[in-house]
């Protein structure tokens, strides 16, 4: 069975017909691919499946980079690869931590593919963290992010410190007008395009106005979700500040949240995410930080609390719900002087909120814990699935996601169990380590 079969078998999917098409064209060719494809189609998995196959596991040696405008989208699409179990060691590299402490994890892990932001990878090439001379394939993500201000100088001394470039694979969710230029795409390309003609968000997206009649929208916002119920919705925002005033308000009211915005620290977005992701909160206040990279399966609401800025923040807000073939909905939370933007080019309802009622506000199926150990005290998924089972009284459909890191462990629980687990793994060990175990909220 080809490795391509295997993954997918384990994977327990099937390619939709861009990744097939993507597939056989970076397999098949020895050009440079660009793939253009709506958001939520699976891209990640497009590009990643046939590296799988081309990259030489067996190296201690960088042979691919894959530069994206974010840490989310880093972040996330290491998880993919590493879900995968394709053998391929990798490793993810942003701003706002060390870049000593990366060098020191590249030295160990010695990954065969690199995600990173552009300023980033640049440093670590620069000091020769990361070998330039046996990087074979360059992946962009989101490569509309290219033309814009501030960013082409990044990408353009990138390429330059790149000497043994072979291929580069492109992507984006968007029509970019252009590729630029610098990129020198070769003759013998191959361009997957699958973005709709006349369609600018999917057909599987419903799109509703929600009409506030006071200014300040907290209240009807407040309705909306109760009137939702139990599926997960991100509320976006243009602001930092406002982010933090919504959450906290939706806190107040019961709500169980996570919010998001570029000021927290790394370890607060990925806590804040982790919690969405795994089912622990329903609610995701965010900037447009959340609007790109973010692959969580199960959103099934985008809130406008502020309209988009621009046609292509509105697109990629929305392209956070209905991933791959499901359904969602789009709200437009409109106050008494806001008016829908011209650039929406769909069927728009009214959304009739319910009379008020005592109803209760909607609370997740689980809860996030941190243990405070990981892959450097030599512990495993299994570990920590026998650890709950066994000291914490949890039995395995209590158990949701369990993500291990190098020096510490989130784990998914039941809800209704959460303090019953907190209370019998106090003071025990996990393979004969003292540890801590808490609630992340």
């Amino acid at each position: 069975m080809k490795l391509k079969e295997q993954l997918l078998d384990k994977l327990g999917i099937v390619l939709n017909d861009m990744q097939e098409d993507t597939y056989d064209a970076i397999t098949g060719g020895t050009g440079d691919t660009v793939i253009l494809s709506p958001t939520g189609s699976g891209k990640t998995l497009a590009y990643l499946l046939p590296l799988s196959e081309l990259l030489d596991s067996s190296s201690d040696n960088v042979q691919a980079l894959v530069v994206v405008p974010g840490r989310e989208l880093a972040l996330q699409s290491d998880t993919v690869l590493k879900r995968m179990g394709a053998g391929l060691r990798s490793q993810s590299c942003y701003g706002g931590r060390a870049a000593m402490d990366e060098h020191r994890r590249l030295k160990e892990t010695k990954p065969h593919i690199v995600f990173g932001t552009p300023g980033r990878l640049c440093d670590h090439l620069q000091k020769q963290n990361i070998t330039p001379y046996s990087v074979r394939w360059l992946v962009i993500d989101e490569f509309d992010k290219c033309l814009e201000m501030g960013f082409q100088g990044e990408m353009a001394r990138l390429l330059k410190m790149l000497p043994g470039l072979q291929r580069r694979i492109l992507l984006s969710a968007t029509n970019a007008e252009e590729i630029p230029q610098f990129l020198n795409l070769s003759k013998k390309g191959t361009v997957v395009d699958f973005l709709p003609d006349d369609e600018q968000i999917p057909g599987r997206i419903s799109v509703f106005t929600v009409r506030s009649p006071q200014k300040d929208k907290l209240s009807t916002l407040r309705d909306l979700l109760l009137a939702l119920g139990e599926g997960q919705s991100i509320v976006f925002l243009n602001y930092r500040d406002s982010v933090e005033r919504v959450n906290n308000y939706l806190v107040e009211q019961g709500f169980v949240t996570s919010f998001l915005h570029g000021a927290l620290e790394q370890r607060q977005r990925e806590a804040a995410l982790y919690r969405f992701s795994n089912g622990s909160v329903n609610v995701l206040v965010a900037t447009d930080l959340a609007s790109r990279g973010l692959d969580i399966p199960d959103v099934a609401n985008i809130i406008h609390y502020h309209l988009p800025e621009s046609e292509e923040g509105y697109i990629h807000r929305v392209g956070r719900t209905a991933r791959w073939d499901k359904q969602g909905n789009a709200y437009f939370l409109l106050g008494p002087a806001d008016q829908m933007p011209d650039y929406v080019n769909a069927e728009v309802a009214d959304f009739e909120l319910p009379l008020p009622s005592e109803q209760p506000v909607p609370q997740p199926l689980m809860a996030t814990i941190y243990i405070g150990k990981g892959k450097k005290d030599k512990i495993s998924r299994g570990d920590i699935v026998g650890f709950l089972c066994k000291q914490g009284g949890l039995t395995a459909q209590d158990i949701g996601r369990i993500d291990v890191n190098d020096r510490y462990s989130y784990a998914a629980v039941s809800r209704h169990r959460l303090r019953e687990v907190l209370r019998n793994v106090a003071g025990e060990k996990i393979k004969g380590l003292k540890t801590v175990v808490e609630e992340v909220r």
